[in-house]
């Protein structure tokens, strides 16, 4: 009887430090608390525990992006368009219990977490944190991709993958402007930017686009983004077997090159000017002989005239068959 009074006893002891165990420290409770609900709250551009009181409109949107859509893009007054700085926002509603309050990182009344991710500095949070955002002091707002993979180019004015370290054409502030295709500002857009071998960016999207719709040259500058080696040399194949007239043979022409910035005076033909420095086709007419030119101005007059009895003949042609109808 000794025996089994001990093992009940035993039994016991474990009992309790099972339940101990189990038990949450004021640590994981306060934790547990500011988790509540993770993930579950936001807009199509953040999760978020909370929404932004917007000091210009005094309204409430999840974020700057949705205010933005609604009182710039799709505002039908132009004198009523603005967009939202987002570091003036001095005010939250909390998602959770509705309170409004001072900006924090937490909500004072019911204690949730207003982000998983949050900087004070940006006034912003998110409860994605696979998206490994960090604040960068130089750009003064916060990036996705982790701290680790990315350095500051002071001249370019942002941040850049590593892998261009030291591995690309600077551009003075190169993101603080408007996508060339699309027009949206570059710096503090969500959309991924791509940094072409002139240095100037895009929207990758926009590249994109460019390249299936044939478009090969930076819409800044003029050069070249990609290695055209394969379509110079399709290119100069198809001149080889396309002679030009008499009257355009010893044409010679004055080009400048936009991928080398050189000049140089070149073969005429229709089909492409080829650069002397660097052999590219990617280059622009600049000056053409006096004689070339009254040439072309007489070929030109020639075609106009042509035109213009086209157009008789066709005007013509109507009204003859109109009266044939009476």
């Amino acid at each position: 009887m000794a025996q089994s009074s001990s093992e009940e006893g035993v039994e016991g002891v474990e009992s309790v430090a099972v339940a101990s165990s189990s038990a949450p420290s004021d640590a994981e409770a306060a934790a547990n608390l500011a988790n509540r609900e993770k993930g579950e709250h936001g807009c199509t551009h953040y999760r978020r525990r909370c929404r932004l009181v917007t000091p210009c409109c005094g309204e409430v949107f999840w974020c700057r992006h949705c205010h933005n859509e609604a009182k710039s893009q799709n505002e039908a007054d132009p004198k009523n368009r603005h967009d939202l700085d987002r570091k003036t926002v001095k005010e939250l509603v909390c998602a959770l219990c509705d309170a409004r309050q001072p900006v924090s990182q937490q909500c004072h009344q019911c204690h949730v977490a207003f982000g998983a991710y949050t900087c004070m500095d940006c006034v912003f949070f998110d409860d994605e944190v696979e998206k490994l955002q960090f604040h960068c002091g130089e750009c003064g707002i916060c990036r996705v991709g982790g701290r680790e993979r990315f350095f500051h180019c002071k001249t370019c004015g942002c941040c850049y993958d590593k892998k261009m370290q030291g591995n690309h054409v600077c551009v003075e502030n190169s993101m603080k402007q408007n996508c060339p295709v699309c027009f949206e500002f570059l710096f503090d857009s969500v959309r991924p930017t791509a940094v072409l071998s002139c240095g100037h960016t895009i929207h990758e999207t926009c590249l994109l686009s460019m390249r299936e719709n044939r478009q090969m040259s930076c819409p800044i500058c003029m050069k070249s983004y990609d290695d055209m080696t394969s379509v110079w040399r399709h290119l100069e194949a198809e001149i080889a077997v396309t002679p030009m007239p008499q009257d355009y043979a010893n044409w010679k022409v004055d080009v400048l090159c936009n991928d080398c910035n050189m000049p140089s005076k070149v073969q005429f033909h229709i089909l492409g000017l080829k650069c002397s420095h660097c052999r590219s086709y990617n280059t622009r007419r600049i000056r053409v002989e006096q004689d070339q030119l009254e040439l072309e101005a007489g070929l030109n007059e020639l075609a106009a005239a042509h035109t213009t009895d086209a157009e008789q003949t066709s005007a013509n042609g109507p009204s003859s068959d109109a009266s044939a109808a009476h």
